[in-house]
């Protein structure tokens, strides 16, 4: 007889598994990390590579403009302002500029929850005290998250950190009511948005003074391949991380240029949001939810493992492991790593003091079945951690 807990397997989406070349001996559950680049985008991609071969003067001569060209068919695509948006390399890499361009003063302090991702977090914590908001997994919803993030304002506070959906525990957390509570406040917002492009309908957080966000991830673009989003009142003060003939441009295109880089990634870009459009956004967005939430469901069912509040339409899904499992960094790779080598499971295995915590992504290439080998395996991994 049916689980009536356990949604019904979503069928495969056409021709989804085609448009990767993935092992198809690994089932890859864990596309939230680093994403998987379509054969369409791979062959555009190969094409700039060989027109930069075949001309390297020509090719790089007009980077500066074919980069704001790429740039303007992607802000096209998410709503956005071309002239408030630049190509950067990652998460990591935006969340520097935005903090250097935040106004920091002496004496002020940042504001982070122990959900953000390591480096970013540590950007932050270079660039002033920090205030971390402790947040519980299993806080029920939106208005918990934001509730116990205000209560740990300071005086001093003056710039927030935030995950627009966490990478560990795949909820929303920079929702538009926390950031216009803290805009009221006069502080400034710091959103990370690493696994939004791609995933959400509207994937830059409205309202945010700084946004970044990887396209390498559900944007399908090649890797090296993120966007950073600045507030109108903020963009004069963003400055490249290194000099670069583009500065007296200003933002965006003195933080794109870097001379002799591998720029194709960010040119073959669009072809990763072109795709997306033309399977049907919005069947991408609910077929890859419903893969997420239908392995979340099996693995629920194993004695000692919580399911986690969630945030509709998010294509990732976490639980909490039993109490004493992947406590610490090494214990979580281990367990990681022993289901890749036994099982060829890729799966993200994340620590917590007490008790780590396990998420399972949904993607097109995705199949039912490989949710339920891993529901099958999983207890005896638990048993041996």
């Amino acid at each position: 007889m049916p689980d009536p807990s356990v949604p019904p397997a979503p069928s495969a989406f056409p021709g989804g598994p085609g448009l990767f070349r993935l092992d198809p001996g690994v089932a890859h559950l864990n596309h939230g990390s680093y994403g998987a680049v379509p054969l369409p985008v791979q062959e555009a991609q190969e094409v700039l590579r060989a027109e930069a071969h075949a001309d390297p003067d020509a090719f790089f001569n007009a980077v500066p403009e074919r980069v704001a060209a790429a740039r303007a068919r992607i802000a096209a695509r998410l709503g956005a302002d071309p002239d408030g948006l630049a190509f950067i390399a990652n998460a990591t890499e935006g969340a520097n500029l935005a903090l250097d361009a935040a106004g920091l003063a002496p004496g002020d302090e940042i504001l982070v929850t122990d959900h953000g991702y390591g480096t970013v977090v540590a950007a932050a914590a270079r660039r002033a005290p920090v205030t971390t908001v402790a947040l519980d997994p299993q806080l029920p919803d939106e208005h918990a998250v934001r509730e116990r993030v205000l209560a740990a304002l300071t005086p001093r506070t003056k710039v927030a950190v935030l995950d627009h959906v966490s990478s560990p525990t795949a909820r929303l957390i920079a929702g538009p009511g926390l950031l216009a509570e803290l805009s009221a406040r006069g502080i400034t917002t710091v959103v990370d948005g690493a696994h939004t492009p791609g995933m959400l309908a509207e994937p830059i957080a409205a309202g945010a003074d700084f946004w970044f966000g990887n396209l390498h991830k559900w944007g399908y673009a090649p890797s090296g391949t993120a966007l950073l989003a600045v507030a109108p009142g903020h963009r004069s003060r963003v400055r490249s991380l290194s000099p670069s003939w583009q500065d007296e441009e200003g933002f965006p295109r003195s933080v794109e240029y870097r001379a002799t880089a591998d720029y194709t990634g960010w040119l073959a870009a669009p072809e990763g949001l072109d795709l997306i459009e033309r399977l049907g956004a919005a069947d991408v967005r609910a077929h890859n939810a419903a893969l997420a939430a239908y392995g979340a469901a099996l693995l629920a069912r194993i004695p000692g493992i919580t399911p986690l509040p969630y945030t509709p339409g998010v294509a990732m899904r976490s639980l909490l492991l039993p109490p004493g499992t992947a406590e610490t960094q090494d214990e979580a790779r281990a367990l990681r790593e022993g289901l890749a080598a036994k099982t060829r499971i890729r799966v993200l295995i994340w620590p917590r003091p007490g008790g780590g915590g396990i998420r399972v992504c949904g993607q097109l290439y995705n199949r039912a079945e490989e949710y339920e080998r891993l529901a099958e395996v999983l207890p005896g991994f638990l048993r041996d951690a």
